[in-house]
């Protein structure tokens, strides 16, 4: 026989659980980012939805929670649709061309590069993309490692796509920097 306090005791059990998984998870989240970004934190998150369709929800890290383009950082993409990888390709470079990036033979160099590491996803894929201290850009999928691009001019306009002042989504990089 419980006696009263075994018995709230095993009430609140699953309360205090979800509290532990709680706690623990979102540093559990971090723990593979830490070997590039010290002290991972998240800076501000934000969603991406173009008329009806939801594109995937964004969440950008840097060393506690303090963004420096200088410093190392990841923008992690939580894809909510189906999206084939050359077209991600595709689509980031119009994006870096639309900030004023006209070197063709670069932006060919990047394409053929991002169309090998970029996998086709879907709503269970989250890309991220870590801009390391030594101005690499490395990918993980699922938290497993991709690909790399060791150009560090990449890394300022791939990740200006959402970061930088010439975004075509303002709201969302306000949102990612903690500014919304």
């Amino acid at each position: 026989m419980l006696c009263r306090s075994s018995s709230a005791m095993l009430r609140s059990a699953p309360l205090v659980v979800l509290a532990f998984i709680l706690g623990v998870l979102p540093i559990a989240a971090f723990a593979q980012l830490d070997r590039y970004v010290p002290n991972a934190q998240s800076v501000g998150k934000a969603s991406l939805s173009i008329m009806v369709w939801d594109i995937f929800d964004a969440e950008l890290i840097a060393p506690n929670a303090a963004w420096d383009r200088s410093q190392p950082f990841a923008l992690k993409l939580s894809y909510k649709l189906n999206i084939a990888g050359k077209r991600i390709a595709d689509r980031s470079i119009k994006e870096i061309r639309d900030q004023g990036f006209s070197d063709e033979i670069k932006l060919a160099d990047w394409h053929a590069q991002m169309i090998k590491i970029f996998p086709d996803v879907n709503s269970d894929t989250s890309l991220v993309g870590v801009y390391t201290a030594s101005k690499e850009t490395v990918f993980l999928n699922n938290n497993r490692e991709i690909g790399r691009i060791a150009d560090p001019e990449f890394g300022k306009y791939f990740f200006d796509i959402w970061l930088g002042p010439k975004s075509s989504q303002p709201k969302l990089r306000r949102q990612l920097l903690g500014r919304s």
